[in-house]
């Protein structure tokens, strides 16, 4: 008599349970790739924006301030959040008055400024002011310049001081 022989697993399933993990893996793995570069991406534009806010903040802080009586470069501490501590630290350059000319006739409006402020002894003055702002040590932030251009009206001898 002749014995049956028993039937042998092979290990098909196996191989194929194996292969489908691998795959189903390396899926996961480029999703999650992916997400975080795009995580990353829009951070690093939040960082530029926040950085390019700070910067037009402190040009506005130096322009409301008396900066043509005397240029000097700055730093000013921004707070965005408000919430008392300093975000950003933005450097200023030292403005620059880079062109100068005689204030033309006065409006009808303006007739009636005081002696000082006669169109005869004013300058219409064009500024350059420099604002850049450089990534903190570890926080991933961006590095942004921002430069912006302020007319500013000098009397004779203010434009004579600051404004060769």
């Amino acid at each position: 008599m002749s014995a049956a022989m028993p039937y042998r697993e092979r290990g098909t399933a196996l191989v194929i349970s194996l292969i489908m993990l691998v795959l189903i893996t390396l899926l996961v793995m480029t999703a999650l790739n992916l997400a975080s570069s795009s995580f990353r991406s829009v951070s690093n534009t939040q960082f530029h924006d926040e950085a390019i806010a700070a910067s037009n903040a402190a040009i506005q802080q130096v322009v409301g301030s008396p900066f043509t009586a005397d240029p000097q470069p700055e730093q000013v501490r921004v707070d965005l959040n408000a919430d008392g501590r300093p975000d950003y630290v933005v450097d200023i350059a030292e403005p620059q008055c880079i062109y100068a000319e005689a204030a033309g006739e006065a409006e009808a409006s303006s007739l009636g400024l005081p002696p000082s402020m006669t169109v005869a002894s004013n300058w219409n003055t064009v500024w350059d002011i420099d604002a850049t702002v450089a990534p903190q040590s570890n926080s991933g932030e961006a590095a942004v310049r921002v430069r912006a251009g302020v007319r500013v009206l000098l009397t004779q001898a203010q434009r004579d001081t600051v404004c060769p």
